[in-house]
Order: C-alpha cells, then sequence, then structure tokens
C-alpha cells in the first residue's frame, strides 16, 4: 500500500511530544508503540493518554506495563453522524491542523519517512518560533 502514517502524541497545548511516521500497511497498534516508545527513554510523565478508536487491543495494557500509564480510547457517539468534537481527540486534530498548513506536508513528497518525520518536527519548531515571536504588524 502506498502513503504515510503520521502518529503524533501531544500535550495538552497540542505540542508535539513524540512523532512516529510508517507505512499506510502499518498496524495503527504498532505505530503507537513506537512513537510511545520514544517517550519511554526519555522519562516521561505521562499518566494518562487518549486514543482513538483506532488503537484498540493491546495498547492499553503495553502502556500501563512499559510507561505506567492509562490509555482512555475515545469513542464517537452511538448513533452520532456527521462531525462531532470528542473529548481530548480534538487537540490532536488541531495539530493534525495546523501541520497540513506547510506545504511541505501537505501532500507526500517525502520518500524516506525519517525524512517526512523530519519536515514534521522542523514545521511544529517553525510554529512555536512563530508565537515566541510574531512577525512585526
Amino acid at each position: 500500500m502506498k502513503g504515510r502514517k503520521r502518529h503524533l502524541v501531544v500535550d495538552t497545548m497540542g505540542l508535539i511530544l513524540s512523532c512516529f511516521v510508517g507505512a499506510a500497511s502499518m498496524r495503527d497498534e504498532w505505530g503507537a508503540v513506537w512513537a510511545l516508545g520514544a517517550l519511554k527513554w526519555r522519562g516521561s510523565r505521562l499518566r494518562l493518554l487518549r486514543a482513538d478508536a483506532g488503537y484498540p487491543g493491546a495498547l492499553a495494557s503495553w502502556a500501563w506495563r512499559v510507561l505506567g500509564c492509562l490509555v482512555e480510547i475515545v469513542h464517537r457517539p452511538k448513533g452520532q453522524k456527521g462531525f462531532v468534537v470528542l473529548k481530548g481527540r480534538w487537540v490532536v486534530e488541531r495539530t493534525f491542523g495546523w501541520l497540513g498548513r506547510s506545504r511541505r506536508l501537505s501532500k507526500d513528497y517525502e520518500e524516506n519517512p525519517e525524512s517526512s518525520r523530519a519536515m514534521i518536527l522542523w514545521a511544529m519548531t517553525h510554529l512555536m518560533l512563530k508565537r515566541l515571536h510574531p512577525p512585526p504588524l
């Protein structure tokens, strides 16, 4: 399968803590384990993770065993059609929206997943720097 999946771990403000880019054919749980595994080595203090319904299964037990944090799967309300704001999930979606404004991330230009990951981190760094020092009016 052609394409990429981007797995982000963000804080409550939507800033990236960890990022993993993998093939589109990779299971979501595996991508989450890679992204969360990077936090393990940094001595993360995460206590609660919120994930969408694409991350069920062994992720919760892995996160508890390795990171010591709970995983809450955020489900769409039954019978709901169309867009609905989900508790905690909108933070990640907003981050993906911010990243989508970057021309380099608007399409999958990169051949190498590590290059794609670097572009994601570069775009987030650019966004944070603009917030620290906004351009003059």
